[in-house]
């Protein structure tokens, strides 16, 4: 039985059907391999141009781009929505669609078994898991010691010339396994953003089908309750992404990278899997933004939803809507299909001549009197540069303090530019910082508390959104 159900599912569906090997190359190509996302008009003209390509070889696809995206989307392979101030549709990859491609990705790669290094990781996370959970203080304290020795013994075996390196087949291996690991992360991602959209309608379900005035969300969404960010898949990312955005952490992880990176045995890794060891962080960071500005949207939606007094309105329609529907019901048997008995009245619009429209006349707003001449103002040189450095802001210096920065810390955000190097044009400074933030590092949508001192020598704060700089990008400053 439950195999029929997963046999309905999109992933079976995908990997079942018979022009499966094209949809899924064609997915994959467009919105999985380099970009993850495409507005409509130029994700159709992509697939357009593919189908004409697969027609030309002989491949039956008889329908327009337009309407096999429509049937994927219908499908469940495809999904879409629209971001804040865009004028079209985005389109992306489902859940699914991104598993089934992984699928087949695995089989035309297969791990190989038995692995050293994927035993290495099971005995590591299992030791690690019996330590976390001792509550015996003896057994915790004799497992420090024996580490404690053994890392001394490896100290003394390094001094004296006995230090161990893995092979170069191994380093290869364990690569390859944190590859597939951080993978497996990115899927996560996806599946925690469909639980948010899944928790974010379930909850509106239960403000609409709710008959009592007050209920249970209601109650905890008056009382400021953060519904979604408070359940268990919002607790369980949160902490993740506090993780991730910890800059302790965040060093760590920048440092162990560059440190792999810098190893000869890369070399022999492949060209995609040098470039996901380079964009590893960024892609982190960027996906779990991404599903943080998601949950945050959904929480604040949601709130919306219940502080205007919407749910109210949704709730007298869903109800309209039911007493329709069974009204329809118990008169289904007295009434024919091609007989009604409603007069419908047809709205109209009051139409008028073109004639009657007048014209815009600019003679009618000229002003009374003649231009007068203007007398020319004393100024020199330096009133002239003081001005030039008041309008305009000095962004080379600013792009020059944030490389000075990343040059000892892999990660800065404003504050942390502003602190080694004070605002000299004031809130002018702010405001080219954050314009770089927009366009050369990303945003955490958390905040941040920023000073600076004014010309007036007046020293000011702000909250402003928290922005990062990476080292990895430092080159696009240059």
């Amino acid at each position: 039985m439950l195999y029929r159900q997963m046999r309905d599912q999109p992933l079976w569906r995908l990997l079942a059907s018979d022009n499966g090997p094209t949809v899924l190359a064609l997915l994959q190509s467009h919105l999985y391999n380099n970009e993850r996302s495409l507005p409509a008009t130029v994700f159709q003209e992509r697939i357009g141009r593919d189908l004409e390509v697969l027609r030309s070889r002989g491949e039956v696809f008889p329908q327009s781009a337009q309407l096999y995206i429509k049937s994927w989307l219908k499908e469940g392979f495809l999904s879409r929505h629209f971001p804040p101030n865009s004028a079209e549709e985005e389109y992306e990859l489902s859940t699914a669609s991104v598993q089934a491609i992984r699928f087949i990705s695995s089989m035309e790669q297969p791990h190989m078994t038995a692995t050293e290094s994927r035993l290495a990781m099971v005995i590591q996370a299992l030791v690690k898991l019996a330590e976390d959970t001792d509550t015996d203080r003896t057994r915790r304290i004799e497992y420090l010691l024996s580490e404690h020795e053994r890392i001394t013994n490896e100290i003394e075996k390094i001094k004296s010339g006995q230090m161990r390196v893995i092979s170069k087949t191994s380093a290869i291996e364990r690569t390859r396994e944190i590859i597939s690991l951080v993978n497996d992360l990115t899927g996560d991602f996806r599946r925690v953003r469909d639980k948010f959209d899944e928790l974010n309608r379930s909850l509106r379900e239960k403000l609409m089908d709710s008959e009592s005035n007050r209920g249970e969300v209601l109650d905890s969404l008056f009382q400021g309750i953060d519904l979604i960010s408070e359940s268990e898949a919002g607790r369980t990312f949160k902490s993740f992404y506090d993780l991730l955005t910890n800059s302790v952490q965040s060093n760590i992880l920048e440092q162990a990278l560059f440190n792999v990176n810098s190893r000869e045995f890369i070399n022999d890794l492949e060209i995609k899997e040098k470039r996901f060891l380079l964009r590893m962080t960024q892609n982190l960071l960027n996906q779990g933004t991404n599903v943080h500005d998601i949950l945050q949207t959904f929480a604040r939606s949601l709130k919306n939803f219940v502080q205007s007094r919407e749910y109210l309105e949704q709730r007298r329609l869903n109800q309209l809507i039911k007493d329709a529907q069974l009204a329809a019901i118990q008169i289904k048997d007295n009434v024919r299909t091609t007989e009604l008995l409603h007069t419908l009245e047809l709205t109209n619009s009051h139409v008028r001549s073109l004639s009657q429209w007048v014209l815009y006349d600019p003679s009618l707003r000229i002003l009374s009197g003649a231009m007068q001449q203007g007398e020319p103002p004393t100024i020199d040189l330096e009133a002239v540069s003081e001005l030039v450095a008041q309008s305009e802001i000095d962004i080379r210096t600013l792009k020059e303090n944030i490389i000075n920065v990343l040059k000892t810390q892999t990660q800065a955000s404003i504050g942390d530019v502003l602190e080694q190097f004070p605002a000299t044009q004031g809130l002018g400074s702010v405001v080219g910082l954050i314009s770089l933030g927009c366009k050369y590092g990303f945003n955490t949508n958390m905040l941040e508390l920023v000073t600076w001192t004014g010309n007036d020598k007046i020293q000011r704060k702000a909250k402003i959104s928290k922005q990062f700089f990476v080292r990895e990008r430092i080159n696009e400053l240059v």
